[in-house]
């Protein structure tokens, strides 16, 4: 069975906001998602928090654009009450990120892909960054 994976917000905004050094392995780790349809999920708040961090650093059409884009390349876990409150039982200091495990365990992720590894020790999937993601999928 392939690597699946949910991606944090924080690649997101590196690819969105080009932010240095990081844009190249997130950009990777959204080019691998393309060649593998189905492999890669985010989680459906990460996009309401993606638009409202970007539009205030880019503007509103180049943030709609990247999110448009991004939506043919990844899955959305579905939100639902199960997934909220398993959240809300999950260990995790940040409400945000226990989300985030949430939604990848409902879609039955292998990995977080994250810059904030210390945010997720205590997750139950695990996290890894897109350079050490990228180092298992060998791209």
């Amino acid at each position: 069975m392939p690597l699946r994976v949910l991606i944090d917000t924080d690649v997101l905004l590196d690819v969105a906001l080009e932010r240095t050094p990081f844009v190249e392995d997130s950009v990777a780790v959204l080019n691998w998602a393309e060649i593998n349809p189905g492999s890669a999920f985010v989680a459906w708040h990460s996009i309401s928090n993606l638009y409202y961090v970007g539009r205030r650093i880019r503007s509103d059409e180049v943030i709609r654009d990247f999110l448009h884009e991004l939506l043919g390349v990844v899955s959305i876990p579905p939100g639902a009450v199960d997934a909220a409150r398993r959240a809300l039982a999950l260990p995790l200091d940040a409400f945000e990120d226990a989300m985030q495990v949430a939604a990848g365990i409902s879609v039955r992720v292998d990995l977080i892909v994250t810059r904030n590894l210390a945010d997720f020790h205590r997750s139950p999937v695990p996290a890894v960054t897109p350079a050490g993601m990228l180092r298992r999928v060998r791209v």
